[in-house]
């Protein structure tokens, strides 16, 4: 009966975590993902509100880099608390139909908006300045974009570089990951 019990356990603990659930189109949705009416002027307000950072994920049904960044990178334990204490975060679907209010006023649908903003790959995940100018759409306010799947200790960086606002003092993030990599053991 133990013996049962320590296999259970160990198997217990080397199965990895649950995947994160699916909505109706497909895509993963965590806990930490906001519903809102995808109007950016608004969504950027309510993140600066909170103290945190508006970042947008375009993602697509059957990615399978979105399923790898969604089970993998966005679960690590440092990941996921800053993504939940530092970081509003609104989804698009790459092929998606629900409207979307760009910053400069541009109502599209989320593929034409997809379109309008050069986004190919899935997940694309747009980070935002704390305050955009008037006029100008979110490509051209973002103060970083990730085309495709990362690491964990890349992603964790970009979020950290994006909070802490690396870009503002012109500290090229290439070089913030590496000073990064090597003050750690």
């Amino acid at each position: 009966m133990l013996r049962r019990l320590f296999l259970l356990a160990a198997l217990a603990l080397s199965t990895p975590a649950l995947a994160v659930e699916l909505g109706d189109d497909g895509l993963h949705k965590p806990d930490w993902l906001r519903e809102t009416f995808k109007d950016l002027r608004e969504d950027l307000a309510e993140a600066n509100a909170e103290g945190k950072r508006l970042m947008i994920t375009f993602e697509q049904r059957g990615c399978i880099y979105c399923t790898e960044m969604h089970e993998k990178v966005f679960t690590d334990p440092a990941i996921d608390k800053l993504i939940r204490d530092h970081y509003f975060v609104v989804q698009l679907n790459l092929f998606g139909d629900v409207e979307v209010t760009d910053f400069d006023g541009t109502v599209l649908s989320e593929k034409d908006m997809a379109m309008r903003w050069g986004v190919m790959f899935t997940p694309t995940l747009v980070f935002l300045p704390v305050e955009v100018a008037e006029g100008v759409s979110a490509p051209e306010a973002a103060v970083a974009m990730m085309p495709g799947a990362i690491g964990t200790g890349m992603f964790e960086s970009l979020l950290i570089w994006v909070r802490d606002h690396g870009y503002e003092s012109g500290e090229n993030f290439q070089r913030f990951v590496a000073e990064r990599m090597a003050e750690s053991p």
